[in-house]
């Protein structure tokens, strides 16, 4: 198949899962999936499937991180801070909708690997941190969004505590890797609200740095 007929055909499926904000789509247009895989998965780089990376984790589906991305509510002002940086993968698709994208990795090797690609693509706006990400990024703070690819029993108080006032945090909850619920937090003058979107599959979220971190 022919890269332009692939492209279409990803785009068709983020459509088709749920994917309808214009300038999320835009983005994934733009920023290759390929560029964030290794060795003999990158002709698997178009298909709406998990694939795995270094230090046992996994880049997410497309169509999840389209989801996220939309749920997001991103605008081309905010300040977004992703916990979890993988692959490189999301934050590149945040920095096409956000000002400024902040991620950390408790893992050195892939956080050392995603600046490479960002380097590459000429994606300036992202800053890569290795850290304990449970504990957000309190130097940077407040944030006005806040993504967390990594699933939590709740959302973790540090991270809500850096959300601006009127801000958005979407991430996964659950107890298990089969039960786990994708959520929006909202950060009102009162107290915080919380929205339930929709089933997901997330690696746990870890405290502390990874062995090669």
């Amino acid at each position: 198949m022919e890269d332009a007929e692939r492209k279409m055909q990803f785009l068709y499926t983020l459509r088709s899962r749920g994917v309808t904000d214009r300038a999320v789509l835009t983005a994934m247009e733009k920023i290759d999936r390929s560029q964030f895989i290794r060795h003999y998965f990158t002709d698997r780089a178009y298909d709406d499937m998990p694939l795995p990376i270094a230090c046992g984790q996994t880049i997410s589906q497309p169509s999840v991180v389209g989801l996220m991305s939309q749920a997001l509510q991103v605008s081309p002002r905010d300040k977004v801070l992703e916990v979890g940086t993988g692959s490189g993968y999301q934050a590149a698709i945040l920095s096409q909708l956000a000002r400024r994208v902040y991620t950390v990795d408790r893992h050195k090797r892939l956080v050392t690997e995603a600046r490479e690609v960002f380097e590459r693509l000429g994606l300036a706006n992202i800053t890569a941190f290795t850290a304990d990400g449970s504990h957000g990024l309190p130097d940077q703070a407040p944030f006005d969004r806040i993504l967390v690819t990594a699933a939590a029993e709740d959302p973790p108080g540090p991270l809500l505590a850096q959300l601006k006032i009127g801000g958005i945090m979407v991430l996964p909850v659950g107890q298990s890797d089969t039960v786990q619920s994708l959520i929006r937090v909202t950060r009102r003058d009162e107290g915080f609200d919380y929205d339930e979107l929709r089933p997901v599959r997330f690696v746990p979220l870890v405290e502390g740095l990874g062995k090669d971190g």
